[in-house]
């Protein structure tokens, strides 16, 4: 049922919050934007509202199973370490052992999304690439002393799709280029899992009412939006780095790896840059997952009570 519950949970975040997503990934990965207001402005300017939504049909598609899997990997985790240490997968865990399947759950997960989070950040940043390509290949301070010759095309999007931008990276740059900035990734998820699933079960013992063995709905809103947001600050240093490694195949190749991609951006942006996009990042996590755990608890229930 955890299985069940985690994916619909899983797609209607993706829903809440996938507008947001694409103006982090530009944030973090283009220097010329100075805040939210700025890349919002300009990505309507001259994208439109589509411009938002670039890359949405893989992560709706592959969200159901990804968020299946986090929410199942970790009560089953969890259940096995109750039973282990206390002798019944009904124990009440200790908070070592919360963080432990929160941990795992996020180790899990990364082996599913990084194909997904590679053409994902591919196709939020294409337009931003051909305008780079364009921008380098027409000289626009040098007037011209022969006739103008005829206009070569505007040439097209590289990327057609989700599914046409993995099998692009897969031929041009193997099975290595689906999984460009794993590692940065695996820092990320396993880190903020532990504190994601920590900080909700710590906020829904707070607010679970007196003589009650559970938060009501609105319990569950404000316990689900801040672990969210608890998450999101532990993960965003290496979400911004995940992002850069994962853009880096369009073009010219500047980072060799996680290390050289850290030391490049501190140098070249200061320790600010590990922090790009945190307030936005922040703003996202408390709607989307207020959504996805109300979400989780509600179909959990249901499904249960249909079970009896």
């Amino acid at each position: 049922m955890d299985f069940v519950a985690g994916a619909i949970g899983g797609v209607c975040g993706v829903a809440v919050g996938y507008p947001l997503d694409t103006v982090k990934v530009r944030i973090q990965t283009e220097p010329k934007y100075t805040g939210i207001w700025c890349c919002v402005r300009d990505m309507y300017r001259r994208e439109r509202v589509w411009g938002f939504y670039r890359g949405l049909s893989l992560p709706v598609c592959t969200v159901s199973l990804v968020s299946s899997v986090s929410f199942g990997t970790f009560h089953h985790c969890l259940s096995h370490i109750c039973r282990f240490r206390y002798g019944s997968a009904d124990a009440k865990p200790a908070r070592t052992d919360i963080t432990l399947s929160g941990f795992a759950s996020g180790l899990v997960r990364v082996f599913l999304t990084s194909p997904t989070e590679v053409a994902k950040v591919r196709l939020q940043m294409q337009t931003q690439t051909q305008q780079r390509r364009s921008s380098a290949s027409w000289p626009s301070a040098v007037t011209p002393q022969c006739p103008a010759l005829p206009a070569s095309p505007v040439p097209g999007p590289k990327y057609r799709g989700p599914l046409h931008c993995l099998t692009t990276v897969a031929r041009e740059e193997g099975l290595r280029g689906l999984y460009k900035g794993s590692s940065a990734l695996l820092f990320r998820d396993s880190h903020s899992f532990a504190t994601y699933f920590l900080s909700y079960s710590i906020f829904c013992e707070w607010l679970t009412p007196t003589g009650h063995s559970q938060p009501d709905v609105l319990g569950v809103l404000l316990a689900g939006g801040c672990a969210g947001v608890l998450a999101w600050a532990v993960a965003t240093p290496m979400d911004v780095i995940k992002s850069r490694l994962q853009a880096d195949g369009q073009g010219q190749q500047r980072y060799r790896g996680l290390l050289h991609c850290v030391v490049t951006s501190v140098r070249e942006e200061g320790p600010r840059v590990l922090f790009k996009g945190l307030v936005l990042n922040c703003c996202r996590a408390f709607p989307v997952n207020m959504v996805v755990f109300v979400t989780y608890d509600m179909a959990l229930r249901l499904t249960r009570g249909l079970l009896k």
